[in-house]
C-alpha cells in the first residue's frame, strides 16, 4: 500500500453549546474512514477539535456568567468526552485557543498581507451572529438569513481579503479537479455560487474582542472563519513543518452541507493566496432531522449521544449512524429506524449468524475450528462472495460511500444466513459429520472476513468476534484477509455479540418525539 499519509478531518465543532448526535454522526463516519485506511495499511492523520472564538462564543459565555476561555474549556471537554464515548480514534484534537494555532493564524496574516491580498476598508451589511456570516439583501428571506437566523446591520472599519480576485482560479481548479467537491449536488451549488461573482471578504472584527488579534492592527480580531479553517493546516504543522512532514494536503475534509461554501470557496482561496497546496476533496454530508426538522443546538431539538448509547450500545449507535442514510443525503431519525438497524440487522441478522455458528462449533466440533472436507459449489460461492468484499469496499471507501459499503457487507451476511438455512448443518450431526464440519468451516471463514471488514464500523463487537474465532491481534489487518483460520485451534465459549436492548419504550425525555 501507499506510504503517503492519509489525512482526514472533521470540521472543528463550535463550542457555543454541548455536542449532540449530529456531531457524533460526522465524527463516527470520519472515524470509520480513518479506521478502514489504517486496517488497509495506510498511515493516517485523523484530526478533529473545537472552534472557540467569535461573537457567538462570547455571548454564550456571558450568558453563563463566566469568562470565554473558561466556557470554552468546559464545552471543549464535552466534545472530548463525546469522542471517548463514541470510540473515535483521532490522532489530533485541536483547539483554536491553543498557542500553536494562534501562531499559525499570525503567520497566515503576514503571508496574506505580504502577498497583497489584504486591504483596509469599511464594511456595511447584514450579519448573522448565529451563522457567523454576512448576507446580501437579496439573500434574506423575510428579513432573516436563509438559515432562519436573525440578522443585524453592521458597519465598521475592517480588514478585507481580495476574494474577488480568485473567481476564475477557483473555477479552473474545480474544472481540473472534478472530484474536489462531493457529492455532485454540492459541487453544482458551489460552482454556481462562484460563477455569480465573488465579493471581497471582511476578515476582521472590531465590535468584540474574543478572537485572535490581527498583527499590527490594535482593536481588530480575526474573523472566525479564517481562524477556524486554518486549523487543518495548524494540525499538519503550519507554519513550521507543513511541507516536510507528509501530512498535507488533506485527503478529505468531512463537513456538513451547511458549511460547504466556507470550505470550497474561502478555504481554497486563502490557500491559493498563501501559495499552499489545496486539499484533495471536501465531502459534504447531509443533515439528520427529527420530525422533519434539522437537529440544531439553536433550535433546541438535539439528541445527546449518550441517550442513544445507554439504550443501544456504542457499536449499535455507530452502526445506525453509518447504515441508515446515504452519506451525503439527509435522513430522519425515528424509533422504527433505530430498531430496524440495530435490533433487526445488527443483532438478529449478524449477531445471530455469529452466535449460532459458534454455538454449533462448540457443540459439534468439540469447540475447535473445524477443518473443511470437499467443497461444494454452494460452499465455494459463499467463500468467493466473502472474499470479494474487500476490493468492493476499497472502491466504496474511495468515494466515501459508507452506506453502500455496509450494503456490500450485508449482502454477505444475508447470503451466509441463507447458506446455513439451506445447508442445515444441525441435521448432519449423526449422518454426515464430515459435511457438518465443512459447512461450519465455511460459515466460520465467512464470519472471519465479516469481522475483519466490520472493525471500522463496530470496533468492539468485531474484536469480540475475532476473539471468539481465535484470530490473534497480528492477523486483524486487511493484509490477513486471505489468511484462513487454523483447523483444530481451540476456541473460547461463545458469547452474544449484541445483547438485545430493552424492548420497552425509551424513558420520558430520552428522545424527542416520535422516538
Amino acid at each position: 500500500m501507499s506510504d503517503q499519509i492519509f489525512n482526514i478531518t472533521t470540521p472543528i465543532y463550535y463550542v457555543n453549546g454541548p455536542p449532540h448526535i449530529a456531531h457524533a454522526y460526522t465524527s463516527v463516519n470520519s472515524d470509520v474512514i480513518a479506521r478502514f485506511m489504517r486496517l488497509d495499511g495506510r498511515k493516517v492523520w485523523f484530526v478533529t477539535g473545537t472552534d472557540e472564538h467569535g461573537q457567538k462564543v462570547a455571548q454564550a459565555a456571558r450568558a453563563e456568567g463566566c469568562e470565554p476561555l473558561e466556557f470554552c474549556d468546559r464545552i471543549s471537554a464535552r466534545f472530548q468526552d463525546m469522542n471517548r464515548l463514541m470510540n473515535i480514534s483521532h490522532d489530533d484534537f485541536i483547539r483554536t485557543t491553543e498557542p500553536r494555532h494562534k501562531n499559525a493564524v499570525r503567520a497566515m496574516w503576514e503571508k496574506l498581507k505580504a502577498s497583497g491580498y489584504i486591504y483596509e476598508g469599511v464594511f456595511a451589511g447584514w450579519y448573522s451572529v448565529r451563522d457567523e456570516q454576512f448576507f446580501d439583501e437579496a439573500e434574506l428571506v423575510d428579513g432573516q438569513a436563509p438559515t432562519g437566523a436573525p440578522v443585524e446591520w453592521v458597519e465598521e472599519r475592517n480588514l478585507f481579503f481580495r476574494l474577488s480576485a480568485f473567481g476564475e482560479a477557483l473555477l479552473e481548479f474545480y474544472d481540473s479537479h472534478p472530484d474536489f467537491i462531493a457529492p455532485a449536488s454540492r459541487r453544482n451549488e458551489v460552482v454556481g455560487f462562484v460563477r455569480e461573482g465573488l465579493r471581497d471578504l471582511s476578515i476582521s472584527r472590531a465590535s468584540f474582542d474574543w478572537g485572535i488579534p490581527v498583527p499590527g492592527h490594535p482593536g481588530q480580531v480575526t474573523y472566525v472563519w479564517l481562524d477556524a479553517l486554518l486549523n487543518y493546516a495548524t494540525s499538519a504543522g503550519y507554519p513550521d513543518s507543513l511541507a516536510a512532514n507528509g501530512v498535507w494536503p488533506a485527503d478529505v475534509h468531512v463537513v456538513g452541507k451547511d458549511i460547504i461554501r466556507f470550505h470550497c470557496v474561502f478555504w481554497p482561496a486563502f490557500l491559493m493566496a498563501a501559495d499552499l497546496p489545496l486539499p484533495k476533496r471536501v465531502f459534504a454530508h447531509g443533515w439528520w432531522t427529527v420530525e422533519g426538522e434539522k437537529m440544531s443546538k439553536s433550535l433546541d431539538n438535539f439528541i445527546p449521544p449518550e441517550r442513544l448509547t445507554e439504550r443501544f450500545g456504542v457499536d449499535g449507535v455507530r452502526f445506525f449512524l453509518v447504515r441508515e442514510m446515504a452519506f451525503g443525503a439527509d435522513g430522519d431519525m425515528t424509533e422504527v429506524a433505530l430498531q430496524r438497524r440495530i435490533v433487526g440487522e445488527l443483532g438478529n441478522e449478524f449477531g445471530n449468524l455469529a452466535h449460532r455458528t459458534l454455538t454449533m462449533i462448540a457443540r459439534y466440533c468439540d469447540g475447535r475450528t473445524p477443518a473443511p472436507g470437499v467443497l461444494t459449489a454452494q460452499d465455494e460461492a459463499l467463500l468467493a462472495q466473502a472474499a470479494a468484499m474487500l476490493p468492493a469496499l476499497r472502491l466504496q471507501f474511495g468515494e466515501q460511500a459508507l452506506q453502500a459499503a455496509t450494503q456490500v457487507i450485508w449482502n454477505v451476511v444475508g447470503a451466509a444466513n441463507k447458506y446455513l438455512q439451506d445447508e442445515a448443518p444441525w441435521t448432519r450431526a449423526k449422518g454426515d459429520p464430515d459435511r457438518l464440519k465443512t459447512i461450519l468451516h465455511v460459515a466460520a471463514e465467512t464470519l472471519r472476513r465479516l469481522a475483519l471488514v466490520l472493525q471500522p464500523f463496530v470496533p468492539d463487537a468485531a474484536a469480540n468476534l475475532l476473539d471468539q474465532l481465535g484470530v490473534g491481534p497480528q492477523a486483524r489487518s486487511f493484509a490477513s484477509f486471505d489468511q484462513a483460520l487454523v483447523a483444530g485451534a481451540p476456541l473460547p465459549d461463545p458469547r452474544v455479540l449484541f445483547p438485545r436492548p430493552e424492548s420497552a419504550p425509551p424513558p420520558a425525555g430520552a428522545m424527542p418525539s416520535p422516538m
